[in-house]
């Protein structure tokens, strides 16, 4: 296993309301990300589906960020088209390849199957937050949009500090080499990982 070093991607991105040369865009990598989730020990098998969270939890970030700077109509329509893109590119798809690849694979070797239960249950959550963000507006809009950055955070925090650290105590080597191969081809198939975050220009699916 190696250590990912979270984050080299996201930490030279002005994730501020107006992109400005100020403090918090500076210290980003800093006063955010580290708080946000420690460097781990991560099996390359599951990289492909813990790179995407580095972008689930920035997302998060940039909601809590952005509205806590501004809380203004024109902000948070900002902040919910990035939410769609980010679902329609990135967020959709890894549900789908964790329902459909992860989830079956690992659910007979984890001390307790509620865990699973509960991740597909914030699934379901998070893409009707995604509906409704894009319907709302207003301070109604500003609601929901905090909701799904604390659950979009919430729900990583658990995929990777409990479900992912489970994997790698139960499986073995060879199951967990399979399980990669598995998660790389169908990541690459339905949401690749780029440089760029799922909400940026160019970041589309080819």
């Amino acid at each position: 296993m190696q250590v990912i070093r979270r984050w080299p991607h996201l930490a030279q991105r002005g994730l501020t309301p107006a992109g400005r040369n100020d403090p918090s865009r500076r210290s980003f990598k800093h006063r955010a990300i580290d708080r946000t989730i420690e460097t781990m020990w991560r099996d390359p098998s599951l990289h492909p589906l813990s790179h995407q969270h580095q972008h689930g939890l920035a997302l998060s970030v940039l909601i809590d960020r952005w509205l806590k700077a501004d809380s203004s109509s024109k902000i948070a329509d900002d902040l919910a088209g990035k939410v769609a893109a980010a679902w329609a590119v990135e967020l959709q798809g890894h549900f789908q390849v964790e329902e459909g690849v992860l989830f079956p694979a690992v659910e007979p070797y984890l001390e307790s199957k509620a865990i699973v239960a509960e991740l597909i249950e914030q699934h379901r959550q998070m893409e009707a937050l995604v509906g409704k963000i894009a319907e709302a507006a207003g301070p109604t809009r500003i609601e929901l949009l905090i909701e799904f950055g604390q659950l979009l955070s919430r729900h990583i925090r658990i995929e990777e500090r409990q479900l992912f650290e489970e994997i790698q105590q139960r499986l073995s080597k060879d199951e967990i080499a399979f399980l990669g191969k598995q998660i790389d081809e169908n990541v690459q198939r339905i949401c690749p990982n780029t440089d760029k975050l799922p909400w940026e220009p160019g970041a589309s699916k080819p």
